[in-house]
């Protein structure tokens, strides 16, 4: 669960970084944009306002489910699988709408994540 941990740390990171560059706009981080300039368009689409939100909701959401994972809570547990089911939705969502086949990439290996962490009948309660 160690690195089921730092794998949801690393979201609140990345989250912490996208809140900044969106903040602070034409400063030392904007070249994060190039990563992924598409998410960069979509953010303005929406405003600044709205997009640091999503990004305060998803970077908390990432922090409990690492804290959760790390404790070994069951709802750390569920939290994380939460998170990434919605993450397979949107890139089947991506896949097909933006015809981006891509995003698929991420099924087997979100996929995967589920399966680890889902209870087993025995761990159940």
């Amino acid at each position: 669960m160690v690195l089921l941990a730092a794998f949801f740390a690393f979201g609140l990171t990345a989250c912490t970084v996208t809140i900044v560059a969106l903040v602070f706009s034409g400063g030392v981080l904007d070249g994060v944009w190039k990563l992924n300039p598409e998410a960069h368009a979509g953010f303005q689409r929406i405003g600044t306002l709205w997009s640091v939100l999503l990004m305060l909701v998803v970077g908390m959401a990432c922090a409990a489910a690492s804290y959760g994972l790390a404790k070994g809570r069951w709802w750390g547990r569920r939290l994380a699988i939460g998170i990434l089911i919605v993450n397979l939705i949107g890139d089947c969502a991506n896949a097909t709408v933006r015809r981006d086949p891509r995003t698929l990439i991420g099924l087997p290996i979100g996929g995967a994540m589920v399966v680890y962490l889902w209870p087993r009948r025995e761990e159940e309660r």
